[in-house]
């Protein structure tokens, strides 16, 4: 797990790669690479790759990075710089061996470019794990940039029209001082909208993420070349068209072996643990094919003490039950308000969550761990949100009346001045969002509706940006040729709230913190296996051979809540009285992107 930068001047009238402004982004990144920092740069001076390093496999000086792959003469033939982990590698090494290539490494790195110099770009699709790269190719002068297949590992580039600049991460295209600072209306509107500024905008206008389960190519030429190689949507319509049938021995065996590609590592790997099943069940599926004690942690709070929201004791039932070194660690207000300064400063783009994880990440690098499992995702395959009841129900309770989009806009007019004091806003538009799944998902998930946008941002940069964003269309767009209602909203689940927050927010927590977080759950082989197929989560809590207790299988589900809204109680906010995740919302933006 490392952060990764690369500049490419591929335009004739283009200045020379600034070496001083590589190195800027690099180090902009040094928390998700305490290890050790490399740089290159072509002699021609059009090409710098840089990089910071977590050193996770092969840890020794043999895989630093940028790493090249040369000729018989030694001549530079690819250079990549490169973020992430392979988890299938040491299988794609021994083939590539087998097939008479020689590795000077051990590290998934040279594999990568042994793979590209086989297979081209082609080479995506047989890689299992999170990651994003940048490699230049030297014989075809032009560079590869690259993200998995759910875009667990970010990637984020800006093109002027003659110099390409990459980066893990936005602040480190920033802090290289030659990106404009001119807001994308789309990113400020998504943040309002949804609590996270959906892929592939950002705050601004001049960067953007490579999409998920994408590559671009950019030829010295200027030319470019841009390939989804996964694509949910059209991965769940195979899924469907080819039947939902799976027996609970599949089930159990995909769980596993993702488990055990997720337990790749050459230090030590932890595990999160909760009470709930996602975080239960990946503990007890390690236990079984670790080898070894692992090393667990919960967060309790002192808000939550001996209730119903305390997690920490039949956490540690659980981590009795398989044996594990398990630590709880507290996590106070006081905690939470002389570190928000450092939280804001690591949240890459804004997100409504991530407080949760920050705090977990920090708890498990004070314990010694670079690497730890986590539960998410499983809600997403398993249908474990109340989302999978209330979107069906909503789209078809109200969703065939004629009209009804139109009729609930003016039963929004009317009414949500009067609901607004009473309850929440979105109630006034119950009727408006219900004609189709986007839509319904909108007001499912949405933290402002687009009617409330003017009464705190300005009114053109809300209409340009909704316009942009486009989001209903792009919704509705997801569940495309999609039959089944489960499988809708696991879509939508999937591709807008766990990819553009969860994963998000765990990749720029848990830099903060210089610790790798890996989700066993989240993996586009186990996608394939599982999705469509009708599993619960209950199924995947009874899948391990040494069974959770009663008293984890049978717990109502509470999802893993930090008491945010308590510490901030009690506090004048900038950003006006309006509590809650919404007065969170406009203090983040307020810190981060008020002049």
């Amino acid at each position: 797990m490392c952060g990764l930068t690369a500049i490419f001047s591929y335009g004739d009238n283009a200045p020379n790669v600034d070496e001083a402004e590589l190195l800027s982004m690099r180090e902009a990144m040094i928390a998700r690479g305490p290890d050790g920092a490399g740089s290159w740069l072509s002699d021609n001076k059009r090409v710098g790759l840089a990089h910071r390093r977590l050193a996770i496999i092969d840890i020794g000086p043999t895989g630093a990075q940028p790493m090249a792959l040369t000729d018989d003469a030694g001549i530079i033939r690819l250079q990549i710089t490169y973020n992430g982990e392979i988890y299938n590698f040491k299988q794609l090494r021994a083939e590539l061996m087998a097939e008479g290539r020689k590795f000077a490494t051990h590290s998934d790195t040279e594999v990568l470019l042994h793979l590209y110099d086989r297979d081209g770009v082609n080479m995506l699709r047989q890689l299992r794990g999170m990651f994003a790269f940048a490699l230049w190719d030297e014989t075809r002068q032009g560079m590869l940039l690259a993200r998995d297949p759910y875009g667990i590992k970010p990637l984020y580039y800006a093109d002027d029209g003659g110099t390409l600049r990459v980066a893990s991460q936005v602040k480190a295209l920033r802090a290289g001082g030659a990106i404009s600072s001119t807001p994308n209306p789309a990113g400020h509107v998504g943040f309002f909208t949804l609590g996270y500024v959906p892929e592939r905008h950002t705050m601004y206008q001049d960067i953007q993420a490579l999409p998920a389960g994408s590559s671009l190519w950019i030829g010295k030429d200027g030319g470019k070349v841009e390939n989804k190689y996964f694509d949910l949507t059209l991965e769940m319509a195979a899924l469907e068209a080819n039947g939902p049938h799976a027996s609970s021995e599949e089930l159990r065996a995909a769980l596993t072996e993702s488990v055990e590609h997720h337990l790749v590592s050459d230090v030590p790997v932890g595990v999160f643990l909760s009470a709930g099943l996602d975080s239960a069940s990946i503990m007890a599926l390690t236990a079984e094919v670790a080898g070894s004690q692992m090393e667990t942690m919960t967060l309790r709070f002192d808000e939550f003490a001996d209730g119903p929201l305390d997690e920490s004791p039949l956490a540690a039932e659980i981590a009795a039950l398989y044996d594990t070194r398990h630590q709880t660690r507290t996590v106070r207000g006081s905690d939470f308000h002389s570190d928000i300064e450092k939280l804001l400063a690591a949240m890459d783009q804004p997100s409504i969550d991530g407080v949760n994880t920050y705090f977990v990440a920090k708890e498990a690098a004070a314990m010694g761990l670079k690497v730890a499992l986590s539960g998410l995702g499983g809600d997403e395959l398993f249908g474990g949100y109340d989302s999978f009841k209330q979107i069906p129900s909503l789209v078809s309770r109200l969703g065939w009346v004629p009209g009804i989009r139109t009729l609930g806009a003016g039963f929004r007019v009317l009414s949500g001045p009067v609901l607004r004091h009473l309850t929440s806003p979105k109630y006034a538009s119950v009727f408006e969002y219900s004609a189709d799944y986007g839509s319904a998902y909108l007001l499912r998930r949405g933290l402002f509706l687009p009617w409330e946008l003017p009464q705190f941002l300005d009114t053109d940069l809300v209409r340009e940006g909704w316009r942009e964003l486009n989001l209903l269309n792009n919704l509705n767009l997801t569940v495309a040729g999609i039959k089944k209602p489960n499988n809708k909203v696991s879509l939508l689940e999937s591709a807008y709230y766990m990819r553009n927050q969860l994963l998000r927010d765990s990749d720029w927590a848990g830099m903060a913190h210089s610790l790798e977080i890996r989700t066993p759950l989240v993996d586009a082989t186990l996608f394939t296996k599982l999705a469509a197929r009708g599993f619960t989560k209950q199924d995947m809590a009874r899948s391990p051979a040494t069974a959770l207790p009663d008293s984890v299988l049978n717990r109502p589900k509470t999802g893993f809540y930090i008491p945010v809204r308590e510490w901030l109680q009690g506090e004048e906010s900038e950003a006006g009285s309006e509590r809650g995740v919404r007065g969170w919302a406009k203090s983040i933006y307020q810190d981060l992107y008020a002049a």
